[in-house]
């Protein structure tokens, strides 16, 4: 749900670059700067015996100093396992939908997991890898006020070319533990981080300032303690993400 109030004032204080730690009750403000961070997309599952490896491979990430920095990790639970013996509580059908529309866009040949994804992109690179990679692309500053209420999305496009953006805001769940008790990885205690517990995604409004929007945070149903944000823009029509910023709440 879109929101105009409290948040006009607080897009303006964002716009304007005076936003501070005491100023109302702002939480928390995120800023890409103008390079591009890389959105990482892992496509798992707690029902596939071959995707623990990937996962501990994103967790690694939580020490990488370009963590936030140079690139946003974002774990995208898959719902289509499900039926094997166990049931993924973090899966969603909209997940599995995600990367089945990355492979109609040319990004995948097949829907697989563990399916990594770097700025949109099939990536296959990360098995024996140290970090992530590094995008030097100048795009533009995307800029994310956070508060109580929701969040303030500013994005300051250096490309011409852009029309019409979406922008999508996820909360991830950080730490998080499950004994499997069934199905391929029965009898093993899996651990996962940056997994994305809800999505919410909002029209970005064009104008002299750049792209903004005003939205609520996701709603999440499970009891997580430790919380992380991804925020990323794309265009209308597609998933290939333009800039991404986050950090933990």
């Amino acid at each position: 749900m879109l929101r105009t109030q409290p948040y006009t004032l607080l897009l303006a204080f964002l716009l304007a670059g005076q936003v501070h730690s005491d100023s109302g009750n702002v939480r928390t403000v995120f800023s890409s700067g103008a390079q591009r961070v890389a959105l990482i997309e892992l496509f798992t599952s707690e029902g596939c015996s071959s995707c623990p490896p990937a996962d501990r491979w994103l967790s690694g990430l939580k020490t990488d100093p370009d963590l936030w920095k140079d690139f946003v990790p974002v774990a995208f639970h898959v719902d289509y396992w499900d039926y094997i013996g166990w049931k993924d509580r973090f899966s969603r059908p909209e997940y599995s939908d995600r990367q089945r529309r990355y492979a109609e866009e040319g990004g995948a040949r097949v829907v697989y997991t563990p399916g990594f994804f770097y700025q949109g992109k099939d990536w296959r690179g990360w098995r024996g890898a140290k970090s992530a990679q590094v995008d030097k692309v100048r795009i533009g500053e995307l800029s994310v006020l956070i508060d109580d209420d929701g969040a303030a999305i500013h994005f300051n496009s250096l490309d011409p070319g852009l029309k019409r953006l979406n922008a999508h805001v996820a909360l991830l769940g950080m730490n998080l533990e499950t004994a499997v008790r069934a199905g391929e990885n029965r009898g093993r205690k899996l651990k996962h981080d940056f997994v994305a517990l809800n999505v919410v995604s909002v029209p970005l409004d064009k104008s002299a300032s750049g792209y903004t929007a005003i939205t609520e945070l996701p709603e999440v149903a499970l009891d997580v303690q430790d919380i992380a944000l991804a925020v990323w823009v794309s265009e209308v029509g597609a998933q290939m993400p333009i800039q991404s910023v986050g950090g933990y709440l």
